[in-house]
């Protein structure tokens, strides 16, 4: 009996995930395929007088002011910083790193080198942002999101000795094997089996395993070897596999599945020199139209659009324009005086952002060097954790890592001076790669609820008990969704692609498409 295309496509959803019910439909012809940023279904000369103010220079802001530029609008970008990009910030040797409780620091790290404390990744899914780095010249290389050759480590499992990411991987793999080869081969699924499909069920696991000839998993060359093999007589010896009770111990089944989600799939990439060559690039295309170092203070409806007062070198300044796109993270907006409707202040005042940090470390590239790993993120599962390899630069003599990509929340980590913070940092650097911790140099943290103009990493919630990330219609995403009169809210937090540029640019052009609309059905 046939099954309905509905009842396919939830059969493929439920035994692959979003991404393989995604790239289906797109196979059936029901999903376009993302092969580039959606194109505006507006006409050119459509913004012929008509003036907008951008606020915000981050990927929102570019996005919609270089579209919008391109339509025959008349716009102002205002950026509190001094560059553009917002959340995407890559930090150099010299640059000082001031926070909003009043300490700083400077990096010292050598010429050539830099640490991307914002955004550090584009998925090869991201097409509207990869269609823009095409398009402004933004060159790029491969981010090597996932290595086999990285470590993993717990402190309460395996004496603490680290044990490399592809045997790991493949132990369980096949021990799991192993144990379902056995429920068939002893009927604990002849319900679910016919005989047809036992057989072509036991002659996957001997390969998915692999198993031996008595469907038994005794080890494999995917899992590395214990000698290498070389020339003459050198075989190589294949490591003895991990037993089932030390994995399960290890308990490493986040770290090993970190790129099963859809977003962290290979292939990913980045901007060559750091991810701020796409802001930078974007701000060279809008000539004049960015003023820097402008504070937005006041956001006013009027009755033909919109009043904004800003602050620069001292002096407030007002703004009037036919529209306005708000890009601010919603927890900025609470310092800004405004009239907008009730329900988008309750928002505002009851949405959360993330609090990640990231710690960032100059040192030798002894992960190549010594130990043959070139870029990946490795794992601990007590301390701050991951270890990011850096992908640029690969061969030099130095590099910068990061040793903790976490969240500031109220733990002992958060407690921590800087000072301990640091130590925690290199001390999980030492659990994976023994010795080597003495070799870091020169940190730098940057927690970005702390870091000005940013107060938080992404949105977590739109407002008290609720989980931007769960499942189900949020009313207070729904209600960003429309604008306030003639103030459009834009930004990751006005997208299901939150915590990622996409999110923000496709916003961009999501508000770009509506404002055309409104602009179209008044001239008619």
């Amino acid at each position: 009996m046939g099954i309905s295309r509905r009842e396919f496509l939830c059969r493929v959803g439920h035994a692959g995930g979003f991404g393989a019910a995604f790239f289906t439909m797109q196979g059936l012809g029901l999903m376009a395929p993302a092969e580039a940023p959606p194109r505006l279904d507006t006409a050119p000369g459509t913004g012929a007088g008509v003036k907008v103010a951008i606020l915000g220079a981050g990927i929102a802001g570019l996005v919609a002011a270089y579209e919008m530029k391109a339509l025959g609008y008349g716009c102002t970008v205002l950026e509190a910083r001094t560059r553009p990009g917002g959340r995407n910030w890559t930090v150099r040797g010299g640059d000082r790193i001031t926070l909003t409780d009043g300490s700083a620091q400077t990096c010292n790290w050598g010429r050539g080198q830099y640490q991307n404390f914002g955004p550090a990744r584009l998925p090869s899914a991201h097409t509207a942002m990869l269609g823009y780095c095409r398009k402004l010249g933004v060159a790029m290389e491969v981010e090597i999101n996932t290595n086999r050759s990285t470590r993993l480590e717990n402190d309460a499992a395996n004496g603490g000795r680290p044990l490399e990411q592809r045997q790991v991987v493949n132990d369980a793999r096949g021990h799991v094997s192993e144990l379902l080869a056995k429920c068939i081969r002893r009927g604990a699924l002849d319900a679910e089996l016919s005989a047809e499909d036992r057989d072509r069920m036991l002659s996957f696991l001997r390969t998915y395993g692999p198993l031996d000839k008595l469907y038994a998993y005794t080890g494999s060359e995917r899992s590395g070897y214990a000698e290498l093999p070389g020339a003459g007589d050198q075989a190589g010896v294949l490591r003895k596999p991990i037993g089932m009770d030390t994995l399960l111990d290890e308990n490493f089944w986040g770290a090993i599945l970190f790129e099963e989600a859809f977003d962290m799939q290979a292939t990913m990439f980045q901007p060559v020199g750091g991810m701020d060559r796409i802001p930078f690039a974007f701000a060279q295309a809008l000539g004049g139209t960015i003023e820097y170092g402008a504070e937005v203070k006041e956001i006013r409806k009027t009755a033909g659009g919109v009043r904004v007062v800003y602050a620069q070198q001292g002096a407030e300044k007002p703004l009037e324009a036919d529209y306005c796109l708000c890009s601010l993270p919603l927890v900025m907006l609470r310092k800004v005086a405004n009239d907008f409707s009730p329900q988008y202040q309750k928002i505002i005042a009851g949405c959360t952002y993330g609090n990640a940090y990231k710690i960032g470390w100059e040192s030798r590239r002894f992960w190549e060097q010594d130990l043959n790993i070139y870029g990946g993120l490795e794992y601990v599962k007590n301390g701050p954790t991951p270890v990011w390899l850096p992908s640029g630069g690969l061969f030099a003599e130095r590099g910068v890592l990061v040793s903790g990509y976490g969240f500031e929340t109220a733990d002992s980590f958060a407690r921590l001076s800087l000072e301990e913070k640091f130590a925690a940092s290199r001390q999980t650097v030492e659990r994976l790669h023994p010795g080597y911790g003495k070799e870091l140099e020169n940190p730098v943290i940057v927690p970005w609820n702390r870091v000005p103009f940013n107060e938080g990493s992404w949105i977590a919630s739109y407002g008290p008990g609720q989980d931007a990330y769960s499942d189900g219609v949020d009313p207070g995403y729904e209600q960003l969704l429309q604008p306030d009169g003639r103030i459009y809210f834009v930004g990751e937090h006005v997208s299901h692609i939150r915590a990622w540029q996409e999110g923000a640019a496709r916003s961009a052009l999501r508000a770009v498409q509506m404002i055309g609309e409104r602009e179209r059905a008044r001239r008619a």
